[in-house]
Formats: C-alpha cells, structure tokens, sequence
C-alpha cells in the first residue's frame, strides 16, 4: 500500500517531533535488560524505527513490527527490517531474546510470542497513572492505559519486575506541540485508525483544522514564558519472561 500524501506528513511529523519524547523510557528498558552485542530485539508498531535505532546503536539485531505504510517507510531509512506484520513460519535464524511493545493489543502480542525465545523478555509499556500524565487530559482524555499486568497474566507469561519512567514532552513552540500531538493518533478529531501512542491515523483537512485549533488551545495554560510547551508524563513499563 503506497502511503497518501497526508499520512506521509502526519508520519514525518512522529519521526521529526514526537518520536524522541519516548526515548527516556526506550533507554531505561535497554538499561534494565542490558541490551547489547548479539542480542536479537523485536519491537511491535516500531513506528518510525526510533526505538530499533537505540538497540542497533547499542550492538543489537533490531526488527520492527509496524502496520502504517507511512511510518513503516520512515523506519526503512534507518534500518533494513521493518515488517507489517509479526514474523512467521519460515522462523527468523534465531528466536529474539527480547521483544518490546507499547499498548499492544493482545491478538497482536499473541501472535509475535511465538517468535521469542523460551525464558525471553517481553516489555510491556503504556501511560502511568492519569494524576502523573498531562497529555491524555491535553487530549482529552485519551484511552485509558492498558492493565499491563492482566496482560501478561493473559498472554501466559511469567512477571519479572516493572518500573516508572519520567517522559516529558517538550516542544519549541504551540505550532510544534500540535504538530507532534496529531501525529500520535491519539486526539479523537485526527482520525479514526490506530488510537495506540505509537500509532497514528490519516485524518480529513476538515477535521486537521478543527483538531489543530482545539489542542492549540488545550496547550496555553502549558506555555512558557518562551513559547515553549512543557508537558510533563510518568510512562510505566512491565517485564515478563517466556517460559
């Protein structure tokens, strides 16, 4: 599927603004798993390739799971395998060691276990709690934030620690914040595709317009002197281990 000309801008602006916010909690996880050398990561909607990115500086195989055509594009200029779906038979050389996803729907994360090793990581990642996060209430509310522990009770797997990662998003301006925001998929007028925080869904001009002026407004009580947009958030992760 060739991405249409307004998914391409809306994916451009994940990977040029809004994509870096995540990094304080991509690193702690590296950090936590001590990624490194040789180890084999997959990452479901991988977005623009960001976090595949981090592993691979840090000596890693990174693989990317993303269904946007748009972001899956982005994500090839920085790394050879980005998929639209989890691997499947054929298996890959080796089983990944680890596997990292945020807000994961469990049919998506049932369907790419099978590809990490037994005694494996699985990360589970998604928003802290609501009095700790400002950008849902910018938005609107947002969904609320998967119960990662249910998760991998669900998903059969064996719990193995958790921690709370500190991700503001800061942005130059107004102009930036709306831009980065939109692109996250998350504001209800953007659209009516993927609603995860690392997806994002083409939109109507009509409702770009409406959703730009709404969230411009939203975002005043959280300017600077400066014009920059500072909104703080705790992002909680969860770590389990295949059996």
């Amino acid at each position: 599927m060739t991405p249409t000309p307004t998914a391409t801008l809306v994916a451009r602006d994940w990977a040029e603004i809004q994509e870096r916010m995540l990094v304080p909690l991509y690193e702690a996880v590296y950090d936590r798993l001590e990624v490194g050398p040789g180890d084999r990561l997959l990452g479901l909607d991988c977005g623009a390739g960001l976090a595949l990115l981090l592993a691979a500086g840090r000596g890693a195989v990174a693989t990317g799971v993303e269904a946007d055509p748009a972001r899956r594009a982005l994500a090839r200029e920085r790394l050879l395998e980005v998929l639209a779906s989890p691997p499947g038979p054929p298996p890959p050389p080796r089983p990944y060691d680890a596997l990292f996803a945020f807000s994961p729907a469990p049919e998506a994360l049932a369907a790419a276990l099978p590809a990490v090793r037994r005694g494996g990581a699985v990360v589970l990642a998604d928003w802290g709690p609501a009095e700790r996060c400002t950008v849902p209430s910018v938005l609107g509310g947002g969904p609320a934030p998967r119960d990662l522990d249910a998760l991998v009770e669900r998903a059969g797997l064996r719990p193995d620690g958790s921690g709370r990662v500190f991700c503001p998003f800061g942005y130059a301006d107004v102009d930036s914040a709306v831009r980065g925001l939109l692109s996250t998929g998350l504001y209800p007028a953007a659209g009516t595709g993927s609603t995860g925080a690392a997806g994002a869904a083409p939109f109507e001009p009509v409702d770009s317009v409406l959703a730009e002026k709404e969230l411009a407004e939203a975002l005043h009580p959280f300017e600077r002197p400066d014009g920059a947009v500072w909104l703080p958030n705790i992002f909680r992760y969860v770590i389990a281990r295949t059996d």
